[in-house]
């Protein structure tokens, strides 16, 4: 009887084991494999009773909220609403001075300087106006990043590049400057330098925003094969025009607070 028992749960550990090589080897096809595929409930971010201050003055008040891994979150909000200062409390450009926040494992409230290097490893930002250095390459560019981060290895600096620019589709522009670039061409760099450290969550400020329609939703489509990933992205955005065509949880910032708005979707 026990070894008829334990017969029966081998088969099923084998079971498990065949399923969970099949979903590895599939997940192999794409070029954004998850770190932790199966970690769906992990939160990495959690703000409770935060204000967000711009120059000592109180722009966002009484924010509570918690995001998932793997979530897609859109930031809408007219000028001046505070956006830009909730993302820049985010990776610590602001500092957390009430409510508690945690971000990617890091507490933004105790957080001390020597500390914000290793918080923003553990992000990736991607900015409306690239901020590429003009007098490098995009080689230069990301080596750059990473000496910043802390790596030091070349080989393994090299095969990180390789690696990053190979998933945006610019390796072959790996030795050019960017004003050598199109717009669009730069902002895919600007993607790859955020995924250098692997992140858990990309914070994406306005990365359409100077971009033609075409090359916004080429961005997009960028962004969202990332997200399925495994990543989890909060992305600011004018662009309502790519919230009707790529839906997804819509958080605005308006009269002093964040929000969960319903958008329609085209007909």
């Amino acid at each position: 009887m026990y070894s008829l028992i334990f017969k029966i749960i081998e088969i099923i550990i084998l079971l498990v084991s065949l399923e969970y090589k099949l979903i590895r080897k599939s997940c192999k096809l794409s070029l954004f494999l998850p770190k932790i595929w199966f970690v769906m409930s992990k939160t990495v971010l959690s703000l409770q009773g935060v204000d967000i201050y711009q120059n000592n003055h109180k722009v966002l008040s009484n924010l509570n909220l918690e995001v998932k891994n793997g979530e897609f979150i859109y930031i809408i909000g007219k000028t001046g609403a505070g956006k830009s200062s909730f993302m820049k409390t985010l990776y610590a450009d602001l500092p957390l001075l009430t409510g508690q926040g945690n971000i990617v494992d890091y507490d933004l409230g105790k957080l001390k300087e020597k500390d914000i290097p290793y918080l923003r490893r553990s992000l990736g930002v991607v900015f409306q106006d690239f901020k590429l250095l003009p007098d490098r390459t995009i080689y230069g560019n990301l080596h750059f990043a990473l000496r910043a981060t802390g790596w030091a290895e070349k080989k393994a600096m090299d095969r990180k590049i390789e690696e990053v620019l190979d998933k945006v589709s610019m390796l072959p522009h790996i030795q050019k400057m960017p004003h050598q670039l199109s717009g669009g061409e730069q902002q895919r760099v600007a993607i790859a330098r955020a995924l250098l450290n692997d992140p858990d969550l990309i914070l994406a400020d306005e990365p359409t925003g100077n971009l033609d329609p075409q090359t916004s939703a080429e961005v997009m489509e960028l962004l969202l094969k990332i997200n399925e990933s495994g990543r989890t992205i909060i992305m600011v955005t004018h662009d309502y025009a790519l919230l009707l065509k790529y839906p997804a949880k819509t958080l605005k910032c308006d009269d002093g607070t964040i929000f969960e708005v319903v958008h329609r979707t085209a007909q």
